[in-house]
């Protein structure tokens, strides 16, 4: 029976090994993208596919007198670019497409380092983001029409009153595009309204496209969920970069999409109720997710209305959650959720009394073990009893070598005679791996680590501890290479763990468990910081708890 308790136990460390690997691998590192975007010549909206219908010969002034006078947007003259400056972020939009080109976020940097840029939403390469199109196809007004921008300045500073800012596009078929942008001083959210006026004289009809663009590297799923999402009938639907030539459409009552990298979030928040189609693509290493609208037929002289707001900005459930519509759900924790969001507001709320989140997660941690006292108490009480029937074990094993049957009816006596349950010190851990599955998953996806200092060496909880820098590669670590402090010692205090447990009889068994503490310590040595100071605090409290335990049965 200790066999096979050994053998439950291999086995659990590997299946934490397995989950582990899948679920809380290291970040990848972030790449500074405050860069401004080459301007891209404003191309004739005849001159590419969908961009409206080729002018018709000129009227006879018969017709003048009884058709509608439309004119098209110019194409001779260069996009301006308009910025539009709040506390919390600096836009710039271009009239090539109406369309959002930068969004630096003033609260957040690039890099840990004080002088490093504001975080650029948008990097180099991407394009504009916030596309809108109307046709049956590719539509008219799309990333490469021309807008006009309803200001004379190029600058719009939004202190105190919301501020708007309206683009125009005319087609030469008749359609005029507006996309009107609302912005708000003190808040991410960005209201839009995307009208579709039919000054032609025909009837016209179609689909509206309003769509996001950002860059997800292919292997995004390695390092929890990153890519194209939405709420489709009040549930979230979250598609992995593999699955999204498979999953291109999904229909239903559309709430919201978006595109979620590891710590920032794009959406588009649908306004208008009613059934649409969330559409994604991808073309690496650009991620391509569209609201799409059908607007029914459009009469000479009617319109075709959409309202929705933008959300671009950190994936802080504090921040999501004011800004309302339900973006909370955006951020997934899984089948722990019911656990990992009240840990993560009671870090928060531990913060809000004492600015250190390396403190918080040392609070939170202790906090968790002092709930689950009980059941590590009963777990080390029953690893006691084991331990004192050690020599007992021994001796059975020895005079019955040959017979492994007879080994386990004298051990399963044993048991009975001195009233053991050799699962006694599996199933109180077993009890708690939820818990800590749901730290492990709140630490590594909360933005409130990012860049957050702890102390000495260790000034960003999000990523891994580095004592020095060094110029060489280690083997089986990411850079920066250095010396993983932290994880070294919650090595040490993996391996007095094992130390101060009962050991196998079998002497191979025993140097097996022997080796999980280097084993983990290796795992542990690219994780985040934050991660790391957990399991650690929470080996230090295990460690005391089971000295105590022991000094008071012994």
């Amino acid at each position: 029976m200790e066999q096979k308790r050994l053998l439950l136990a291999i086995g659990l460390s590997f299946l934490v090994f397995f989950v582990w690997s899948i679920t809380f691998a290291p970040k990848p590192s972030e790449t500074p993208t405050e860069q401004t975007l080459a301007q891209k010549p404003a191309e004739s909206p005849a001159a590419k596919a969908g961009e409206g219908a080729t002018p018709a010969p000129a009227a006879t002034p018969a017709q003048e007198t009884t058709a509608r006078n439309v004119e098209a947007s110019p194409v001779d003259r260069a996009a301006r670019e308009i910025v539009v400056d709040t506390r919390l972020y600096r836009m710039t939009l271009s009239e090539q497409g109406g369309a959002v080109k930068s969004m630096v976020l003033k609260n957040y940097r690039e890099t840990v380092e004080k002088d490093s840029p504001l975080k650029e939403l948008i990097p180099e390469g991407t394009g504009s983001t916030v596309i809108s199109s109307f046709g049956a196809e590719s539509g008219s007004g799309g990333a490469q029409a021309l807008y006009t921008a309803g200001i004379e300045g190029n600058k719009i500073d939004v202190q105190g009153q919301p501020q708007e800012l309206r683009f125009t596009y005319a087609s030469p078929s008749g359609i005029r595009i507006e996309k009107t942008y609302r912005f708000s001083p003190e808040s991410y959210l960005i209201d839009l309204k995307v009208q579709i006026q039919n000054q032609g004289s025909q009837a016209v009809q179609g689909v509206l496209k309003l769509g996001l663009r950002h860059p997800i590297p292919k292997d995004a799923s390695s390092y929890g969920f990153q890519g194209p999402l939405g709420l489709i009938d009040g549930s979230l639907k979250e598609v992995k970069i593999k699955d999204i030539e498979k999953e291109g459409q999904l229909q239903g009552n559309l709430h919201w999409i978006a595109i979620e990298e590891h710590y920032f979030m794009e959406s588009l928040i649908n306004n208008t109720p009613g059934p649409g189609i969330m559409a994604v693509s991808y073309a690496v290493p650009i991620v391509e997710n569209q609201l799409v609208k059908e607007t029914g037929e459009i009469a000479p002289g009617s319109s075709y209305s959409l309202d929705c707001s933008i959300f671009m900005g950190p994936r802080s459930l504090s921040v999501l959650k004011a800004a309302g519509n339900d973006l909370d759900k955006a951020i997934n924790f899984g089948w722990v959720e019911i656990i990992a969001k009240p840990c993560l507001y009671f870090m928060n709320f531990i913060y809000s009394f004492i600015p250190n989140y390396g403190i918080a997660i040392i609070i939170l941690t202790i906090i968790t073990r002092l709930i689950f006292w009980p059941l590590a108490t009963k777990s080390y009480k029953s690893m006691n009893d084991m331990r004192k029937l050690q020599p007992l074990m021994q001796e059975i094993r020895q005079k019955y070598k040959d017979d492994k049957a007879r080994i386990n009816q004298e051990t399963m006596a044993l048991y009975k005679t001195y009233k053991i349950n050799p699962m006694g010190g599996c199933l109180p851990m077993l009890i708690q791996l939820p818990v800590f599955f749901a730290l492990y998953r709140m630490l590594y996806q909360a933005i409130e680590l990012r860049h957050a200092p702890f102390f000495g060496w260790i000034n960003d909880l999000s990523a891994p501890d580095r004592l020095f820098h060094f110029d060489f590669k280690i083997p089986f670590m990411t850079e920066p290479y250095g010396i993983p402090v932290l994880t070294l010692i919650m090595g040490g205090t993996m391996l007095l763990q094992q130390k101060m447990s009962p050991q196998a009889g079998d002497p191979t068994q025993a140097k097996m468990m022997m080796l999980m503490p280097i084993v983990f310590t290796f795992i542990f040595i690219n994780f985040p910081s934050g991660l790391v100071l957990y399991w650690l605090v929470s080996n230090i409290v295990s460690i005391g708890q089971q000295y105590y335990i022991m000094k008071k049965m012994s």
